[in-house]
């Protein structure tokens, strides 16, 4: 089964290790200027995932969250990983103050926490990623 369909149908991992394990196999599969949108309450291991992701995409450089900085660059081995956490952002206008597009130079990958903040902005063809909790502890990831 390739990963977007397993995505598609949700999967449910029981560990750190198991949520990088599937964002290094969704990172295999992506093609270049793909953008991530991931949605999920605080805690749900948005993070978590792009730490696999990074790793996935050849990051060796410690992947934390971006919230304060609002985004943060990490260079891939064959492309570049921009994380953005759009938390502190009031709407997809603040954009254009962070010279965000002057980053994504090809090839790229986009990971965004928090999308809905800025969800005008963010391209049609991205993939939507719900990442969720289940009552035993567990995470879940869901590709809308």
């Amino acid at each position: 089964m390739n990963i977007f369909v397993k995505l598609r149908a949700g999967v449910v991992t029981t560990s750190a290790e198991e949520n990088h394990a599937l964002a290094r196999e969704l990172a295999a599969a992506l093609p270049p200027d793909s953008t991530l949108a991931l949605h999920g309450d605080l805690g749900v291991g948005k993070t978590t995932f792009v730490q696999g992701l990074a790793r996935g995409l050849g990051v060796s450089a410690p992947v934390t969250s971006p919230t304060f900085n609002i985004f943060t660059l990490y260079r891939g081995e064959t492309l570049t990983l921009v994380h953005m956490d759009a938390y502190r952002l009031d709407n997809d206008r603040q954009i254009d103050a962070l010279m965000l597009e002057d980053f994504l130079v090809s090839p790229w990958c986009l990971a965004v926490e928090w999308p809905e903040k800025i969800a005008a902005w963010i391209p049609a063809n991205a993939l939507h990623l719900d990442l969720g909790i289940t009552p035993e502890q567990h995470h879940t990831v869901r590709l809308r």
